[in-house]
């Protein structure tokens, strides 16, 4: 059952969602280099089993990085952890790490928690960040990324905030 006080909070404004994209920029960074390493391990593995060829190239690394397919896979691999690391915090409780030192949370105008296919929709209608310029002239203080998912980004009480586990019911 939906407790409505957590329907019942303001929105949060371009300075307040700055400083969380600021707080996990950081932790978006340390995502993009695990996942990078990852995924030039299992090319590295792959080239080295013999399942890729060098060809012309002396390095795994020039292989990879002047290959059209074998970059642009590397490159959507990265894309698809980085973008999974804000879907998997915002449908399970609204809160990256960074929004929950800025007491942020999305969620919907009910209260009620992004499902993981919205969440994924909003990582794409964001923009990289450039969709919250919207609220600079949007009176309601709705992002793109808030519009096109039917969503908000809303500041939390201190107590709401400090609940543990906490997943929006």
């Amino acid at each position: 059952m939906l407790n409505s006080d957590h329907a019942n909070f303001p929105r949060a404004s371009f300075v307040r969602r700055l400083g969380a994209m600021a707080y996990d920029s950081m932790l978006a960074i340390a995502v993009y280099m695990f996942a990078g390493a990852l995924g030039f391990g299992f090319f590295f593995g792959l080239q080295s089993t013999g399942l890729i060829a060098m060809g012309e190239y002396e390095h795994v690394s020039d292989l990879l990085n002047n290959t059209p397919l074998y970059h642009g896979l590397y490159q959507f691999w990265i894309a698809i952890c980085v973008g999974g690391f804000y879907a998997i915090f915002w449908s399970r409780g609204g809160q990256t790490l960074g929004m929950r030192a800025w007491r942020l949370k999305v969620q919907h105008p009910n209260g009620q928690n992004l499902s993981f296919i919205t969440a994924c929709a909003r990582v794409i209608w964001s923009l990289l960040g450039i969709g919250n310029l919207w609220i600079i002239i949007n009176a309601d203080k709705l992002a793109l990324q808030d519009m096109m998912t039917r969503s908000e980004v809303v500041v939390l009480s201190v107590e709401a905030n400090q609940m543990r586990n906490w997943h929006g019911a």
